[in-house]
């Protein structure tokens, strides 16, 4: 990690969160960390769990081609992805934007995006908030950090967001899966006076995205020769709790957590990344 005076965001920057929802940090990773990073993503897509465990059920195997790999709780099975997932000043960084007394994670997912030179169409991530698969908490208290473990632009399928639709609730349009992003953004019902003009998070390797649970997003094509390869780490805020009879019950969190509505979802498989003074 760089010096924590460059990389931790200022009032200015908590300021643009607030107002748009998201804010792209300087690079938090260096080179040789990346490199580490990458490695070990290979051999957890090659079924070489350092730890003894697996990611969480569904991970991607080879048997399941060269599709988009999302792989849940990467850090279940890997010691350097953990240090990632749990890094603490990502966590600060998250407590800060957040206004949060503390921070925990909420969980991670390996992301492989693989290159098609003649792709133009599909291999989209649909546009979606995450919080309407997260409705298991009862408020919208989270917000993710996106690492790049390579350089991203629109070549490649970066991120692309919404700015100031983390105020709109959860809207009527929601679909990680969906390929037809245009079809979505024509049935998306956005309040009077708002405009849904996505922002491409053009990025290099090693810098951090950070964008609030209600923030539409998406993602296009990856049309180069190589992968987009990232991971994704969920966060929430110390105060989060289990909301029971809603569409996010079948999530692996509430699995996890094993408890009853209104519990804090806390403990060992939440491990906390940072807490204020």
């Amino acid at each position: 990690m760089t010096n924590l005076n460059k990389v931790l965001p200022t009032e200015a920057d908590i300021a643009f969160f607030e107002r748009n929802g998201y804010w792209v940090a300087p690079q938090l990773i260096d080179e040789a960390r990346l490199e580490r990073l990458r490695e070990h993503m290979e051999r957890v897509y090659a079924g070489q769990f350092a730890t003894g465990r697996a990611p969480y059920s569904g991970y991607w195997t080879p048997e399941q081609g060269n599709g988009l790999r999302k792989t849940d709780n990467s850090h279940w099975a890997d010691p350097e992805l953990r240090s990632l997932a749990v890094d603490p000043v990502i966590g600060e960084i998250g407590c800060r934007l957040m206004k949060a007394a503390s921070i925990r994670l909420w969980h991670d997912q390996l992301l492989f995006k693989p290159g098609n030179p003649d792709r133009r169409a599909g291999g989209n991530v649909g546009w979606h908030q995450d919080y309407a698969y997260w409705q298991c908490a009862a408020e919208p208290s989270l917000v993710t950090a996106w690492v790049a473990f390579d350089d991203v632009s629109l070549d490649n399928g970066c991120m692309q967001v919404v700015p100031r639709s983390h105020r709109w609730g959860l809207v009527n349009v929601n679909d990680f899966f969906e390929q037809d992003m245009e079809k979505q953004r024509q049935g998306m019902a956005i309040p009077d006076g708002d405009a849904f003009e996505p922002v491409p998070l053009v990025m290099k390797a090693g810098q951090v995205s950070f964008h609030h649970a209600l923030t539409i997003h998406g993602s296009g094509p990856n049309t180069t020769t190589n992968p987009r390869r990232s991971l994704a780490v969920h966060l929430m805020t110390g105060d989060t709790r289990y909301k029971a009879g809603t569409r996010g019950d079948g999530h692996m969190n509430v699995g996890l957590l094993g408890g009853r509505d209104g519990d804090l979802f806390a403990g060992e498989n939440f491990p906390e990344l940072f807490r204020a003074n």
